[in-house]
């Protein structure tokens, strides 16, 4: 039984394998570079994936820019340069930090004003239940059951 268990995992195993050995290896001369270019890559958004990184996208264009990042890394561009650079050829959609301008201005308010519209909500409607009395059907309700909780 156990060496039937192994021979079905065999074909996992070089999968495994074969997957390992297609992932990009990038050699650096500083590890400085490395760093940038490990950071960038995780910051860029690749185009033609649903918000996935360029570090994690398998698609073709994905596997371009890390190219780009690489080769510009490697050039000596600072990381401001190259985001530069991918939002001119790009747009603004590339970098998971939008900048803060008059027509982002909602992606950046959007979540603060989601929470102080909560703080109210959840205000009002504790202040409201508060301050509601019994009326007199109520009262005598609430009254008639403490009797009965006493009884028993």
């Amino acid at each position: 039984m156990r060496t039937l268990l192994y021979i079905l995992l065999l074909p996992v195993a070089f999968y495994c394998v074969a997957a390992t050995a297609a992932v990009d290896a990038y050699t650096f001369t500083d590890p400085a570079k490395e760093t940038q270019f490990k950071e960038l890559i995780k910051e860029l958004r690749c185009p033609k994936c649903q918000n996935q990184d360029i570090a994690d996208s398998d698609a073709e264009l994905a596997k371009d820019l890390r190219e780009k990042v690489y080769e510009m890394t490697e050039q000596g561009k600072s990381r401001k340069e190259i985001i530069s650079y991918m939002k001119a050829r790009y747009g603004d959609f590339i970098h998971y930090q939008p900048p803060l301008r008059l027509d982002t201005i909602v992606l950046w308010l959007a979540p603060i004003l989601v929470l102080i519209a909560g703080l109210i909500f959840i205000f009002v409607r504790a202040s409201r239940e508060q301050a509601s009395p019994l009326n007199e059907e109520e009262a005598r309700r609430l009254s008639e059951l403490l009797n009965e909780k006493e009884q028993h």
